[in-house]
Formats: C-alpha cells, structure tokens, sequence
C-alpha cells in the first residue's frame, strides 16, 4: 500500500529535530492495530514532522502516503489521518506554499491539496461522523472553484445530522468567502438566511450571525451582538449531550511522575491542557466571534454577560477564559467585566470559581474592583472548610482556594496572608505562595522568615530547583527586608562554590535591592566583577554600584561592558551609566556611536543613557533613536516613554508618535503584558499633559 515509501532518501530531509528517516516509520505504524502504537506514532508526527503548524521537505514527501493511508478503508483512525493532512494543508495555505525545487516530489503542500480537493468532498459525505468532521474545513480551503465549493457546503447542511458537522460546514463557507471573494455575496446570503429562520436550529442560527460577522468585520452592524445574545439566551435552554458532538474520550495515559520536574512546570502543562478543553459545540465558535469584535470591548463584555448567565459550567468557563482574554488583549474600561468575573467566585462549581480567580489574578493590575469579592470569597472559604483549606485534600477545593488567595495577595491586600503562612507552614504548595509573597511589603514581618527558611531548604536540597530559588529570590527583593540579607548571601556563596551561575545571578541581583544595607557582601560582589559567566559579570557590577556608589570604582567596568560583544551587558551598562548620571561623562562618545548599533535594544537603552549623563545637548540624537526604536519595535515603548518622562519639555517633538500610539485600541509596551501597558498608558498621558 505505501509503495515508493522507501525509495525516498528521507535521511537527506529533515524536520523540526533533524534528520527525517524515522518517518517511513512512522507512516506504517499509522496502520497498526495497536492503537498505543498509532497514538505514539501520530503524536510523534504532529511534534516533529508538523511541529507545531509547521511544514518541512519531509512533511510534503509524505503527504501522498498520508493520502494513501486515508483512502484505503483498512485503516484505523482515518478520520486522524485526515485531520492531519487538512492541518498541514492549513498551515501550508496560512503561510504560503512551500516550494522547493530541489526535488520533483516537492510540489508545494498547498498545490497537493488543490489538486486532491475532490478527495475531500468524498471524505465530507462518508458515513463516518469523524471523518466528515476532519474533511469539512478542507471545503472551504482547498476547493478553486468557489461556485461549486459554496453549493456542496449549503446542499450538504440539511443532510448533516451532527451538529459539530453543521457548524462547520458554515465555519467552511466563510472561509471559502474570506479565501475567494467571488463567494462572498453567496456566502453573505446564506447566513442571512439562515441568521433569520425560525425553523433552523439556535446554534446554526448563532452559527450564521458569527459567520456572516467574520467575512465583513468592517460591516458589523449595532444589531449583531444583541441578536447573538438572544440566541445564546435560547441555547442556555436546550441542554445538549456531550455524546451527540464531543469526540470519543481517549484512555487516560497515567500521569508520568514528576522525577525532579518543578511543580511549577508541571502545573504550567495542566493550565494548558485545561485551556485547550472544549466545553460544548459553540466554545469555538465564541472565540471566532470574539475574535472578529476584536477591539470592540463594550460589545464584548455585552456578550460575555449573556455567556456567564448560562446554567451550564462548560459555558461559563469558556465565558471565563475569553474574558480573560480580552482584558489582556485590549485597552479600555474593564471595570465591568472585572465585575462580572469575581461574580463567578460564588459559582458552586468549583472549576468555575478557580478560573474567575486565576482570570482574577492574571488581570490583578486591573483588578481592584474585585478586591472585596475575593476577600470575602477567601474567608468564607477559610470559614467552611477550616483555616487549611489552602492544603485541602480535594484538588479541586484547593485550587480554588489558592486561587482566589493568589489573586487577592497580587491585589497587596494582607486578608491573603493568614493562607500564606499555611502554605509556608505545611509546604503544600509553597512556590504558589512565593509567586505572590513580594507583592504584600506590609506583611513582611511574617513572610521574611518563612521565605529565607524557604529558600535554605532549597540550597539544602540536592541539585535545586533554580527557577523556585530564583522566584524566592525575587519574593524578597520585592519585600525588601533587610533580615534576608544573611540568608541572601549564603545563597550567592553557596551558588559561587558550585558554580550555579543560574542562581549567582539572581542572588545579585537580590542584593542589589537592598542597597548600602547589603555591604558586607561587598568582597565576594568585587570578586564577581571578572567573571565569565554571560549574567554574573553584569549582575555584579551593578550590585557594587547599587550597594557601594563608588562611581570610580565601577566605571571601567561599565566601560567594559559597554565595548561587550553580548548586547544584554552594553544594554545592562548603559542602565546603570544612566543611574551616575553626568559623573559617567567618559561614557558619552561610546554611547553615542551605539545610537547606530543594529538591535535596537541596545540602542533604546544607550539613548536613554546618553540623555541622563549628557542632557539638553544630547536631546536630538536621543530622541531620534528613541522614535525609532520605538515605530520599529513597539516592545521598546515602556523603555522610550520613561526617558521621555525624564526629558521634561525637550520631548515635545515626540507627542504626534505619543498620541497616535495611546490612541491604538490594542496593548502595547513590552510583553503587551496588562501591567507594562498601563504603565505606558499612565506615563505617556502624563507626559502629553505636561507638554499641553
């Protein structure tokens, strides 16, 4: 059946991890009737040969096989095999054909598709429910002819039974539309329609709204998200049975131990997992919708109301999630939808309540209308299930506890202490509490010595967990006791005598928060200055400048630094030749020649530097590099807004680049994290109302 298989020389191709010759394997265990063996097999596929939606030489030497493994009924999980043959189609189409005309089987993954669509249209009217479902898409995105394309999609709607089936027949059509405007007016009449017939079922009516949405976002009308939540008022009344469209749950493999992985991973990979669930036939088609309201925040959080009122948890999680969503994707007022969500802790499901608490937590920069709830939420569950409820035995109890206990200390509010202290006390779950622990500077006194008791264990143990150290590390940095400082050092020379580099590093960078306070770790800091390691030597010297501010003394290092091939130690040194200010003098011809410097976050910094060590003259240089920078690289803006605040009136000629980036719906600064675009946000206005 795979005839031709080996007459490849697959060793000369490649994929995501290098060589490609273990695929002839794994194309024939997709015929096994082991199905451990073809589930390893297609796993492994998916993580090296379409590594993460991406498309390689052997990746298309192997779709006429893949083809051949789906056309032929003998097969086991056709309906795999096909999903994955549309998924690399998909990706190929997304991100433009791969050519490659090294050798005559690489056609392009895209045209192979084109030239099997009517393949497709067999698999979308075979009589498993499965393979329709994994052929559909293909409909909308590999058909040319869109006339031909756009009738098989409405004739097939009336004779699909299944509604994961329906829905994406519809999901196909706006793509066929989107993809070939000639469908488009086609496309536009049939969900309207549909969106209108009282006859037709709610979902496919929402189904049509979203999709009719999605082909013209530009056209979305006052109408659309109130007749979307009308439908979805219908829908919260018709319970559908997870067994008419979920597919068949898979065997649960036994979760591997954790053999020295950190909680924190681990727990990182079930936030993952728990996102990537499907709650009902719709959740997809929400996020679409959402997505197509884009920055549209009043009609979203509309929307979001009516998907919290629905009885079902699926659809409140679901509701959860894309509220999260928005708040971290978009600027705007969110006092509403914080609201909404802390009014989910209640919720006697208590996945709902752990997800309106991580949402919570995820959003704490805006969440301080939610402080309240979640205190009051905190102690009526300490009230219930005891004061250990943050270790409780049912994991699902815990996590909500933990959850609303994380976001209510990121709010810096000391109620989140007293479950703290449990979590340090019983070691259950002790790095959620660190995550946390340096927001809350007023309970200090209580959380200090827990830490440091903490963080010995750590270095006491064998081999330490270095991302755990590091976040203890930072925990009191943040908190800025100086009680920690004994155990701080200790750390850092216990890092130095194993050559822990991972964990010197950070312990600088703690002792530099204190200040003078830390000088007796001054000796071993000096020491540090020389060394090789790529972070130790600049965490070191800005320690000696932070703790000794001896400008003598650390200005040929910073020097260099500064003539550094490694551009994270000249951004480094520049930072801390801006904090000397003008007695850095010697620096300024070398910042100035780094204001052409290719990366511009070296040239943002040494800006910035130059302006803090030179002043007025310095001005037009500076802010040319620092609009540049910026218009290029818009992660760069948290960084350029702050000199500008420094620079008073000589960043006038920056307002029309000011203005016209805080007018952007989206959320900018570095990470587009919450946090660094509010404080973008906060600063830039400032900025502009000084200069007006």
């Amino acid at each position: 059946m795979l005839n031709g298989l080996h007459e490849i020389d697959w060793s000369s191709l490649h994929h995501a991890y290098g060589s490609a010759e273990e695929v002839p394997a794994l194309l024939a265990a997709l015929r096994s009737t082991d199905p451990k063996e073809r589930g390893k097999a297609l796993s492994r596929y998916y993580g090296a040969v379409h590594h993460q939606g991406s498309v390689y030489p052997s990746t298309i030497a192997s779709l006429p096989f893949l083809f051949k493994l789906a056309e032929d009924h003998r097969t086991p999980d056709r309906a795999e095999i096909v999903q994955l043959i549309v998924s690399i189609g998909q990706s190929a189409v997304e991100r433009g054909d791969v050519e490659d005309g090294d050798a005559e089987f690489f056609t392009g993954a895209g045209a192979t598709m084109r030239k099997r669509a009517d393949v497709f249209v067999g698999f979308a009217s075979e009589p498993d429910a499965r393979l329709r479902r994994a052929a559909i898409p293909a409909l909308g995105c590999f058909l040319e002819d869109a006339h031909r394309a756009a009738h098989l999609l409405r004739t097939r709607l009336p004779e699909e039974p299944g509604v994961v089936e329906r829905l994406l027949l519809l999901e196909a059509m706006a793509e066929l539309a989107l993809r070939l405007p000639t469908a488009s007016d086609e496309a536009t009449t049939w969900f309207t329609g549909l969106a209108s017939d009282r006859s037709v079922a709610p979902e496919i009516r929402l189904a049509a709204v979203v999709q009719r949405a999605r082909c013209a976002p530009d056209r979305i009308g006052p109408d659309v998200v109130p007749a979307a939540m009308e439908l979805l008022s219908e829908l919260a009344q018709v319970h559908v049975p997870a067994s008419t469209w979920a597919d068949p749950p898979r065997k649960n493999s036994p979760k591997p131990k954790a053999n020295g992985v950190p909680p924190h991973i681990l727990a990182a990979f079930e936030d993952l997992e728990r996102h990537g669930r499907v709650h009902s036939p719709t959740t997809d088609l929400l996020r679409t919708f959402h997505q197509t309201l884009a920055h549209r925040v009043p009609q979203r959080t509309a929307l979001l109301a009516a998907q919290l009122r629905d009885p079902d948890p699926g659809a409140r999680l679901d509701a959860l999630r894309m509220s999260g969503d928005v708040m971290r994707a978009w600027r705007g007022d969110h006092t509403s939808l914080i609201t909404l969500v802390a009014g989910q802790l209640g919720a006697e499901h208590l996945e709902v309540a752990a997800e309106a608490a991580a949402v919570l937590e995820s959003c704490h920069v805006i969440a301080g209308p939610a402080r309240e709830a979640l205190a009051q939420h905190v102690a009526e569950q300490r009230a219930t299930y005891g004061p250990n409820v943050w270790a409780a035995t049912h994991p699902q109890l815990r996590r909500a506890h933990q959850e609303a206990v994380r976001a209510l200390a990121r709010l810096g509010d000391v109620r989140a202490v007293p479950s703290l202290i449990t979590a340090f006390d019983s070691g259950v779950d002790a790095w959620r509490a660190v995550q946390v622990a340096g927001a809350l500077p007023e309970a200090a006194d209580a959380l200090v010595p827990r830490l440091c008791d903490h963080l010995r264990r750590l270095d006491d143990a064998q081999g330490p967990a270095e991302m755990s150290v590091r976040s203890t590390l930072s925990a009191l940095a943040a908190l800025g006791d100086p009680a920690a400082l004994p155990v701080v050092h200790d750390t850092l020379t216990t890092a130095v005598a194993h050559e822990q580099w991972g964990i010197a590093s950070p312990a600088l960078e703690t002792l530099r928060a204190f200040g003078p306070a830390a000088a007796p770790a001054l000796a071993e800091i000096r020491a540090l200055t020389g060394a090789t390691d790529a972070h130790v030597r600049p965490a070191a010297v800005a320690a000696l400048w932070a703790i000794g501010g001896d400008h003598e003394e650390v200005m040929p290092l910073l020097l260099g630094l500064l003539d550094d091939n490694i551009t994270f130690r000249i951004s480094d040194a520049a930072g801390i030749l801006g904090q000397i200010g003008a007695p850095a003098a010697a620096a300024l011809p070398r910042l100035r020649s780094l204001l052409t410097h290719g990366y511009e976050w070296v040239r943002v910094p040494c800006a910035a530097a130059l302006w803090d060590i030179g002043g007025e003259p310095e001005a037009p240089a500076v802010l040319d590099t620092l609009l540049q920078a910026w218009t290029k690289n818009p992660a760069t803006a948290n960084n350029a807004v702050a000199c500008l605040d420094r620079m008073g009136t000589s960043a006038a000629p920056a307002l029309p680049l000011l203005r016209s980036q805080l007018a952007l719906p989206g959320r900018g600064g570095r990470f587009s994290s919450i946090g660094n675009d509010e404080d973008l946000q906060r600063i830039g206005q400032e900025v502009i109302r000084r200069l007006t």
